[in-house]
């Protein structure tokens, strides 16, 4: 009998995207049950509170996928080192999505890291599909804050949570509103 394939997709999903969801679909392909580790993070000041992010990522992932792939997604957070939360979990592969060329020198030096601190667990790198390469938490947040239509890069319930919380007045970025899209 083999081992059951458990995947990591780690990240601060502040918020999730439409760019994060299509890895999450991905992930499950490739591995039995895909844990995504919603970071706590306090060092980039997450524009959401660490329940409202896990409720997000469980509310897309229930609505994006079927019954099945839904139970075998499992959302939970994490906080300090990456390689030990994944030893904690019996986590087999950790994967990451690349979306540009630019993405690849910080993963490749982050997934070298974690090989050096446990060879087992093996990094699965997928490649952000065309429609998707171009998303980030961090622009999505800025054009919204600017009053930007954001309807191409995050779901329509993701949308009203971060119209919601410009309304009542949250900072996105310092500097958000002097950028332009």
């Amino acid at each position: 009998m083999s081992k059951e394939r458990v995947g990591l997709y780690p990240g601060t999903f502040d918020p999730i995207t439409n760019g994060h969801m299509d890895i999450i679909l991905r992930g499950t392909r490739i591995v039995d049950t895909l844990i995504v580790g919603v970071a706590v993070n306090a060092g980039k000041g997450p524009l959401f509170p660490i329940e409202d992010r896990m409720a997000m990522v469980r509310e897309e992932v229930d609505s994006a996928t079927d019954a099945e792939t839904a139970k075998r997604v499992v959302v939970r957070t994490f906080d300090g080192l990456l390689i030990d939360y994944a030893k904690r979990n019996g986590v087999t592969a950790i994967v990451r999505g690349l979306r540009a060329v630019s993405d690849f020198e910080y993963e490749f030096q982050m997934a070298s890291m974690n090989r050096k601190l446990d060879p087992s667990i093996e990094i699965a790198f997928l490649m952000a599909s065309d429609k998707y390469h171009f998303i980030s938490s961090r622009f999505v947040k800025e054009i919204g804050a600017l009053g930007g239509d954001i309807s191409h890069f995050v779901s329509e319930g993701v949308a009203k949570r971060l119209l919601a919380r410009y309304a009542q007045g949250e900072k996105v970025l310092a500097g958000a509103a002097s950028k332009a899209y």
